[in-house]
Parts: structure tokens; C-alpha cells; sequence
């Protein structure tokens, strides 16, 4: 149970690392409201691997994801925070368990970037989540003065999930949100599912884990590291007007599950996110009405299957061939040699593949898979290193 919002002012009196000057303007607070344009002079951030090219102009049109005025794709050095100047700042994870719990809609909440909160034993002992209520922004300022953000971890092996997001229009920004496991564990999968093997009553015995969920509309998560969860980095189990950017999300790739993003009967936007060592960088159940629109995202060499998938009926075992309602992928790149586009069914409305560049791919037989292409529109898009001209 929350206390009551009348508790609220008590509270932030009582609270210390919640003092003086925390609620005013100035010194953290002056970057997190006039963050560096994009294109200034700052140090490279060590934390996010180098994208090379991530795209290329032919014929005067541009293929692969480009940066936007945000900042980097994957953000970090030179993105641009955008919060009000009102913030309460906390240094603690008690500390930031008793902000959350009197936070109403429209509170700022920053974790300093030198600040780690470990919730393993918390986790471990009570299967603790960190609640964030509706219209809450929590953030901390990753790529700021070569700030790696704070970091919000657990290491027990169930951790389903770590943030649960408690109603809409929620805000996470500028964190490291780090899970329990990224690894493949691919001799777990072979036992599980080999022949003789006892399938999924075995394979779930394995405990698993979920950075930030939710079932609410509207959850924005940008300029984030999320790593080392075995389900999904974020699980959008439900809403709408998701919209997941600027984040480098890797090493999701328990083997079976393993997603960055994952939808059930949801829909997203996902853009200039930087993604690695995931086996669906993007997924969803195909469940009829879901959907999502992933542009300008870089999918990086190391993937352990196809990189942006839709699950169809036949994974559901629902007796139909329903790959969500649509598709959109424009202007994203693509540098693992797996299949970049895994399609399983048909979408209620339709697949629209265009602009993208598959670096290592020379045809859409090798980048995209799919089980019904009457309703995947793929056109305009480059191959291979060095491209001249589109297909």
C-alpha cells in the first residue's frame, strides 16, 4: 500500500537524501534541463560499442538509421535531456523505495550517475519489484559528462521483473538497468527439448527474468543500458503508445526466450535504439491486434537468431496464422549475418519492410524469413557492404 499523498510533504522532510538543495534547479539538475546539442565536442562513451556507418545515401535517399537531433543512436555522449526543473534526487535504494511510494503523476525522481542499487537480496528473499506509479519519471543522467547513468541491479535468477510499471504515461531515463543472466545456456535448451527430453515442464524449472514491465499505456524508456535478462529486457504485456529510444539493449539471449523488447497485445514505437547478443532484439506473440514500428535501430554482429520477430498462430497453437495486427520497419540496419526479419504468420493488415540496409545479406530470401508473404510488402531496400542501388 502507498501512503496517502497527504503524507507526501512529511515524508520529503523526514527523507535526507531527499534534502536541501535536491528539490531546486542547479548543479546536477542544470544538465539533466540544458544538456549538450548533438555534435559538440564530448569524450566517446566507453559503455557503447562502435556502430561504424549506420547508413548510406543512394540516389538521394537515405537506407539504415541515421541519428536524429536527439543524439546518438543508442544515445549516451550528446543526448539531449528533456525534464522539467522540479526533481527529487535520492543517493539509496531505501531511499528510493519511499520516494516512489509517495510519487504522484509528474514527479521527477534522479539517481546521481555514480549511484548503484542492488536489489538482489530484496528480490531474492521477498520476489521485491521496484514500482514506479502513473505519470512518474525516474531517471539519472547517462552520457553526461562521460556518466555511464546509475545502475539499478539484481542477480538472483528470478527477477520477474525488476521495475514494474504500476499505471500510464511512466518515464524511465538516462539508467543502467542490469539483470541476473546473459548467457545462452544452450545445453539447458538441448536437454529441454532434444528427444527424450521433457520440453517446457523442464525448461521452465530454470528461473527467468524481466527488466521493466508493464500493462499500462504509454511507458517511455529512452537513452537506457538494459543487459543480462533471460525473458526480455522490456516486456510490453499490454497498452498502447509504448515508445522505447535511444537505448542500447544487449545480452538478452537466454536461448528460447531471450528478447530485448517483447510485446503481447500491445503496440510501440522503437527507434535509434542500439542493439547486441540478443536472440530477438525485437519480438512479439502475434496476438491479433499488436504491433510496433521499429525505425532507425542497428542491430550489431552478434545475434542468436533472427533479430526483429512476430511469433504467428502456429507458435500460439491457437488454430490461427495471425502474426499481430502490423508491421513497420523502415531505415534500420542491420550487421548480423543471421536472418535480420523472422515473420511467422500473417499480419492482420500487413509487414511494410523498406529502406533498411542488410550489410551482410545480398537478398531478402537471406535477410528476411517468413511463413506467408502475401501480406509482407518489402521493397526499396540496400544489400550487402557496399551498395549502388536498391531492390
Amino acid at each position: 500500500m502507498y501512503p496517502k499523498h497527504s503524507h507526501r510533504r512529511q515524508f520529503l522532510k523526514q527523507l535526507p537524501a531527499i534534502g536541501t538543495p535536491m528539490l531546486c534547479s542547479g548543479s546536477l539538475l542544470d544538465h539533466l534541463v540544458f544538456a549538450p546539442n548533438v555534435g559538440s565536442k564530448t569524450r566517446p562513451n566507453a559503455a557503447i560499442p562502435d556502430a561504424g556507418q549506420t547508413w548510406i545515401k543512394i540516389d538521394g535517399h537515405i537506407y539504415g538509421a541515421k541519428a536524429d537531433d536527439r543524439g546518438p543512436i543508442g544515445g549516451g555522449e550528446g543526448y539531449r535531456y528533456v525534464f522539467s526543473a522540479n526533481h527529487m534526487i535520492v543517493r539509496d535504494r531505501d531511499a528510493l523505495i519511499r520516494a516512489l511510494a509517495v510519487a504522484l503523476p509528474g514527479d521527477v525522481i534522479v539517481i546521481p550517475g555514480d549511484v548503484t542499487i542492488d536489489l538482489t537480496t530484496y528480490v531474492y528473499i521477498d520476489s521485491f519489484a521496484l514500482e514506479i506509479p502513473a505519470g512518474v519519471t525516474l531517471a539519472s543522467d547517462r552520457g553526461y559528462n562521460g556518466s555511464q547513468g546509475a545502475l539499478i541491479t539484481s542477480d538472483a535468477l528470478k527477477t520477474d521483473p525488476l521495475i514494474q510499471i504500476l499505471g500510464s504515461n511512466v518515464h524511465i531515463s538516462g539508467l543502467r538497468i542490469q539483470g541476473p543472466n546473459g548467457k545462452r545456456h544452450m545445453e539447458h535448451h538441448a536437454k529441454a527439448f532434444d528427444p527424450g527430453g521433457k520440453r517446457h515442464d523442464y525448461y521452465y524449472k530454470f528461473p527467468v527474468s524481466v527488466g521493466v514491465e508493464t500493462v499500462f499505456d504509454g511507458l517511455e524508456v529512452d537513452n537506457c543500458e538494459l543487459s543480462a535478462f533471460s525473458r526480455a529486457a522490456i516486456s510490453l504485456k499490454s497498452g498502447g503508445n509504448h515508445h522505447i529510444h535511444h537505448c542500447f539493449i544487449h545480452h538478452c539471449q537466454y536461448n528460447g526466450l531471450g528478447y530485448g523488447i517483447s510485446h503481447d497485445v500491445s503496440n510501440s514505437k522503437i527507434a535509434y535504439n542500439l542493439f547486441d547478443h540478443n536472440r530477438h532484439s525485437i519480438a512479439g506473440t502475434g496476438r491479433a491486434g499488436s504491433g510496433y514500428i521499429a525505425q532507425h535501430n542497428v542491430e550489431l554482429g552478434i545475434s542468436l537468431s533472427h533479430c526483429f520477430d512476430m511469433h504467428g498462430g502456429n507458435d500460439r497453437k491457437d488454430g490461427t496464422t495471425i502474426a499481430g495486427e502490423y508491421i513497420d520497419m523502415s531505415n534500420n540496419t542491420f550487421w548480423a549475418p543471421q536472418h535480420a526479419i523472422g515473420i511467422r504468420g500473417a499480419p492482420e493488415r500487413a509487414a511494410t519492410i523498406e529502406r533498411n540496409w542488410f550489410v551482410p545479406h545480398i537478398s531478402y530470401f537471406a535477410a528476411i524469413k517468413g511463413l506467408d508473404f502475401s501480406r509482407i510488402l518489402a521493397k526499396d531496400n540496400a544489400f550487402g557492404m557496399k551498395p549502388t542501388k536498391v531492390k
